[in-house]
């Protein structure tokens, strides 16, 4: 059982007040919290090490470069990648989707076909559609059901020997649909695919294993994870990294440079040009390791009973529809109520201290394909509680009433 009362402790924001309410903070799935320790991290950084990394002899660029590079280890632990250089540090899962996207405009040809889902943000959607656009590919939609699940039929009848790449998120961020990742995978990999996953959603709630599940790409953001923002990872399998060319050109990625030629750094420099966001990675290893301290096992039972919970008590309130309705899903949940748009039912419930988030939630084709403008969108953590789903409820009928 975790002690809830002592995890809130660990976040200061969570004393904080709006409006005059206490902060209900229900907007995870976009950016999670930040505990004090990985802030301490921040400012011991800044304030006792700060220096540039691999390239110094001096002892702070040391320290730094020691730190950064422990980071690395942790995360590869933690993922179980099998070699710390499969784990490049970037800005981020979309900056990671980019660079795959990029990287392989020099392997597709005119009518090759690129997969990805129905249930995609808009960030694992946009950078393969230029990718078709580059190089005359074609791009196929794994439809979804009403429940919000895949239809895995549809998507083996996609597959071909002309199908080079699948991208599926591995949790749906606007539904909280646990994909089927690991059969996606294999069936990809039965014609000879390569696989990208988007682990954004997924890493906060489910402790992920590459090789298990032998995916090709798997991208990811800390700041999902209680870490800071603008840092992510992009995991590749070393045979795929090898081939893939380099992102950007610069400091750091380079092995030898004359006007004549240059040459490439081996992995993981190869694709981390210029100065990186050091102390964000840092914290970014801290924060895995406070998450590991709490336990995935005990984040999953805690949010699987909010979720059941938040599910029970907004479908008592009358008029009230929950969009993603699988039993394999994480702790979101999206919903409208009849006649009411969901920008004003979140504007009314943040004047009571309630933060959710409204709108499409960068994944419109959901939104089309369920004919809505949008949802309300309540994501629940391991450091919310009941009590907080109660005050949501009550704020929610509230702006019904003013609403109606």
């Amino acid at each position: 059982m975790l002690d809830i009362h002592k995890i809130r402790e660990d976040f200061p924001i969570l004393k904080r007040e709006i409006n005059g309410k206490p902060l209900v903070y229900f907007d995870n799935a976009a950016t999670s919290q930040t505990p004090q320790v990985v802030i301490d991290s921040i400012v011991d950084y800044y304030s006792n090490y700060n220096s540039n990394i691999h390239r110094g002899v001096h002892t702070l660029s040391q320290e730094a470069t020691d730190a950064y590079e422990q980071a690395r280890k942790k995360i590869q632990v933690h993922f179980n990648a099998k070699k710390e250089h499969e784990i490049i540090f970037t800005s981020g899962t979309t900056h990671s989707i980019n660079m795959v996207a990029t990287g392989f405009t020099s392997f597709i040809n005119k009518g090759d076909e690129v997969i990805v889902s129905a249930l995609e943000h808009h960030s694992n959607i946009v950078p393969w559609q230029m990718l078709c656009e580059r190089t005359d590919a074609v791009l196929k939609v794994i439809p979804i059901n009403e429940e919000g699940e895949l239809l895995m039929d549809k998507y083996e009848n996609l597959l071909s020997n002309k199908t080079k790449l699948v991208f599926v998120n591995h949790i749906s961020n606007a539904l909280g649909t646990i994909n089927p990742i690991k059969k996606i995978i294999e069936l990809a990999h039965n014609v000879g695919a390569a696989v990208l996953i988007d682990g954004a959603q997924a890493t906060p709630h489910i402790k992920t294993d590459f090789q298990a599940l032998d995916v090709d790409f798997y991208v990811a953001s800390a700041h999902k994870m209680c870490g800071p923002t603008g840092v992510g990872i992009l995991y590749g399998k070393e045979e795929w990294l090898n081939k893939l060319p380099p992102y950007q050109g610069g400091g750091e990625m380079i092995k030898e440079v004359t006007f004549e030629k240059t040459t490439y750094a081996d992995l993981p420099h190869k694709f981390e040009a210029g100065t990186p966001n050091i102390a964000g990675v840092i914290a970014f290893g801290v924060a895995i390791d406070y998450m590991n301290s709490i336990g995935f096992d005990n984040i999953a039972a805690y949010e699987k009973e909010l979720l059941a919970y938040g599910t029970e008590k907004l479908l008592a309130i009358d008029g009230l529809k929950i969009y993603g309705t699988s039993p394999e899903k994480t702790s979101v949940i999206s919903f409208n109520i009849e006649g009411l748009h969901p920008y004003d039912i979140g504007t009314i419930i943040d004047k009571l201290g309630i933060a959710v988030r409204t709108g499409h939630h960068c994944a419109q084709p959901i939104m089309d394909f369920y004919n809505i403008p949008g949802t309300v969108r309540a994501s629940f953590s391991f450091y919310n509680t009941k009590e907080e789903i109660d005050t949501l409820v009550e704020a929610v009928k509230r702006a019904k009433k003013m609403l109606s």
